[in-house]
C-alpha cells in the first residue's frame, strides 16, 4: 500500500499544474507558520482591536505603496520617526542654571505629485514646575524658512497637528495648510526636494527632558494599505492565511473521514443501522445548509470553533455517504472480506482494516477539492457579518470594506487584496485535486 501511494504521488510531477498548486500551498503553509510565530495570537488580536493608541502612525484609507509603480502620479509615502532613532539629529546644550536647549533636525525627501494628508508631532516631556518651550521651523528646498509654531508643553504628552494650527493658517493666508507648506508661493504645484524640520526645545530644570516623534501621513502606506481605523491591512492578510487553511483543512478532513466511516459502518451492519443513516442523510440533504449556519451565528455564537463544528456536522450526511455506500457494497462482497470473516476477524477490524483502506484513493482527491469550498464558506460568513468577531480574516476585510463604501470611494485595494488571496488559495487546491483525481481514479487516467 505504501509503495502504491509513493508511486502515485511521484506521478504528480507529470502534471505542471499540480506542481504549481503544491508550491502555492507550501508557500501558504510557510506564511502561516511565519505569521503565527512573528505575530502571536494575543498580539494580533490586541493590534486588530486597537484604536488610535496603536495605529496613530498610520493614515486613514491609504493605498499600498506599490501603486506608485503603476501610477503616473506619485503619491507621498507615510513614515514616522522619533528622537530615539538615528534619523533625527539631536544636539543638547546646557548652562549652570539648569537651562538646556535641545535642537532636533530631521531631513526628508518629498518627491510626490500629491500633497500629504497630515503632519503631526507628538511630544513627551518630563518636568516639575517649569514647562519646556518648543519652537518649530520648516526649511523648504528653495531655502525658505517657515516658522511653524512656538508654544509651551503644558502636559507630559502634547500633540501638535500642522493642519489644525489657526495661527499658522492666518500667517500663511491660506485655507489649506498642508498644500501651502509644500508649494512654491502663489502656485498650486508641489515643491519637490529635501525638506528640513527643525525643532528647538528649551528646558528650565536640570532633569527636564523632551522627546519628539514626527509622523508624516501620506496617501500610501506599506504593502497592503490601511483601512478606516488606520489599521495596517497586512495584519489581517497575513493572519487570514492560517485561519483559512486551518478552517478549510479541518472541515475537509473532518467531513470526509467521518462521512467515510459512517458509510462503512452502515454498509457493513446493514439493517436498521443502514436505514437510520440513509433517513438522516435524506433529511439533511433537504435542509438549507447556509441558512442553518446563519441561524447558528445569529442566535448562538459566531466563534470560529462553533461554526467549524456546525459545518462538519451538517456536511457529514450528504451525497458523499451515498457514493461511499455504493462502493462499500461492492467491496463487501469481495473474497478477501469473506476470508477475513472466516478466520474470525471482528466487525471493527473488517471496517477499519479492509473496507476503509480501499476508499482512501478516492478520499484524497475529494478531500483536497473540498478545501476551497470551506475556505469560501468561512469568508462568506464573515462578509455578511457572521464571522468570528475577534479574528482578523480575509472575509472580515471585505466586510469592513463593504460597510465603509470602499468600492464607491475608489479604495479598490481594500477588496481586491483579500479577494485575490481567496482565489489563489482556492485555485491551488482545485488544480491539485484535479491532478490527484486523475492519478487515483483509473477511469480518468485511462481517458
Amino acid at each position: 500500500m505504501l509503495n502504491n501511494f509513493r508511486s502515485s504521488f511521484q506521478k504528480i510531477l507529470m502534471y505542471p499544474s499540480a506542481i504549481a498548486g503544491v508550491l502555492v500551498i507550501l508557500f501558504l503553509v510557510g506564511v502561516s507558520v511565519y505569521t503565527v510565530i512573528t505575530i502571536p495570537y494575543s498580539k494580533a488580536i490586541n493590534m486588530w482591536r486597537g484604536g488610535e493608541e496603536v495605529w496613530y502612525q498610520n493614515p486613514k484609507f491609504a493605498s499600498p505603496a506599490w501603486i506608485n509603480y503603476f501610477s503616473k502620479q506619485k503619491y507621498a509615502e507615510s513614515f514616522a520617526v522619533s528622537t530615539t532613532e538615528a534619523e533625527i539629529q539631536t544636539t543638547t546644550t546646557s548652562n549652570d542654571r539648569g537651562v538646556s536647549t535641545i535642537e532636533m533636525i530631521y531631513e526628508f525627501d518629498y518627491l510626490a505629485d500629491i500633497y500629504p494628508q497630515e503632519l503631526i508631532l507628538y511630544f513627551k516631556s518630563s518636568f516639575k514646575e517649569k514647562q519646556p518651550f518648543i519652537s518649530i521651523e520648516l526649511i523648504t528646498p528653495d531655502e525658505r524658512t517657515i516658522r511653524i509654531a512656538n508654544f509651551a508643553l503644558t502636559g507630559k504628552d502634547v500633540t501638535y497637528r500642522f493642519s489644525q494650527d489657526e495661527k499658522l493658517r492666518t500667517k500663511l493666508r491660506t485655507k489649506d495648510l498642508i498644500p501651502a507648506l509644500f508649494s512654491l508661493p502663489e502656485t498650486e504645484q508641489p515643491l519637490k526636494g529635501t525638506y528640513k524640520l527643525i525643532i528647538t526645545g528649551s528646558t528650565f530644570e536640570t532633569d527636564s527632558t523632551i522627546d519628539a516623534e514626527f509622523v508624516f501621513h501620506g496617501q500610501v502606506f506599506g504593502w497592503a494599505g490601511t483601512d478606516h481605523a488606520r489599521r495596517d491591512l497586512m495584519l489581517p492578510l497575513l493572519w487570514g492565511v492560517p485561519v483559512a487553511l486551518a478552517f478549510g483543512l479541518l472541515a475537509a478532513i473532518g467531513t470526509s473521514v467521518l462521512t467515510m466511516i459512517i458509510a462503512a459502518v452502515g454498509t457493513w451492519y446493514g439493517g436498521w443501522v443502514d436505514e437510520l443513516i440513509q433517513r438522516i442523510t435524506e433529511i439533511n440533504l433537504v435542509l438549507p445548509f447556509f441558512a442553518l449556519l446563519i441561524m447558528i451565528g445569529t442566535f448562538y455564537s459566531r466563534s470560529i470553533v462553533v461554526i467549524l463544528g456546525a459545518t462538519i456536522i451538517l456536511s457529514i450526511f450528504t451525497g458523499g455517504i451515498l457514493g461511499y455506500r455504493a462502493v462499500f457494497l461492492q467491496v463487501k462482497q469481495s473474497m478477501y472480506i469473506e476470508a477475513a470473516k472466516a478466520y474470525g476477524a471482528s466487525n471493527m477490524r473488517i471496517i477499519f482494516k479492509y473496507l476503509i483502506p480501499r476508499m482512501i484513493p478516492l478520499l484524497i482527491p475529494g478531500l483536497v477539492q473540498s478545501v476551497p469550498a470551506f475556505v469560501f464558506l468561512e469568508a462568506s460568513l464573515a462578509v455578511i457579518g457572521l464571522g468570528d468577531p475577534v479574528l482578523p480574516t480575509w472575509g472580515k476585510i471585505i466586510q469592513d470594506a463593504s460597510a465603509n463604501g470602499a468600492l464607491y470611494k475608489g479604495y479598490y485595494y481594500w477588496v481586491l487584496e483579500p479577494a485575490s488571496l481567496l482565489i489563489v488559495t482556492g485555485l491551488a487546491f482545485a488544480i491539485l485535486g484535479f491532478a490527484l483525481d486523475r492519478i487515483f481514479n483509473p477511469k480518468l487516467r485511462e481517458a
